[in-house]
């Protein structure tokens, strides 16, 4: 089974993928590709924003920027705290920096993987999409 088949079939199963992303052009590009591919997302430009969709649902994924404005993402993961309260929930985080100390912080937090947004394609993103919801807890 190809990549692209092995995306289609995870979005069939999955119920949402959150994007925490300030940048419009980035969210949208996320958005519209995971979209694409089958999956039901939901968008937030903020920490902030993201945990007030979250109040209302949880997502099955989230792909969260650090650098953001209002609540960047390590203040996010220190209040949506994925280890203790919502450890089935996976969480990828996109970010322009390959600071060692700051990778560190997010796996502390319970992210899953850190990933440079340089580094990863349209394509690549489906890739780490499918491969951490295949690996993705019970």
């Amino acid at each position: 089974m190809d990549t692209e088949s092995k995306v289609r079939l995870m979005a069939e199963k999955i119920h949402s993928i959150l994007i925490v992303e300030d940048d419009v052009m980035l969210n949208e590009a996320y958005e519209l590709i995971l979209k694409q591919a089958g999956y039901n997302v939901k968008v937030a430009f903020s920490g902030k924003e993201a945990l007030d969709l979250i109040a209302k649902d949880d997502p099955h994924m989230i792909i969260l920027d650090l650098r953001m404005p209002v609540m960047d993402g390590i203040e996010f993961l220190k209040h949506y705290r994925p280890k203790t309260k919502h450890p089935t929930v996976s969480i990828v985080v996109f970010s322009n920096y390959d600071m060692p100390e700051e990778i560190e912080q997010v796996y502390e937090l319970g992210a899953e993987r850190y990933v440079l947004k340089a580094w990863a394609s349209p394509r690549e993103l489906l890739k780490i999409v499918n491969d951490t919801l295949v690996g993705q807890k019970a």
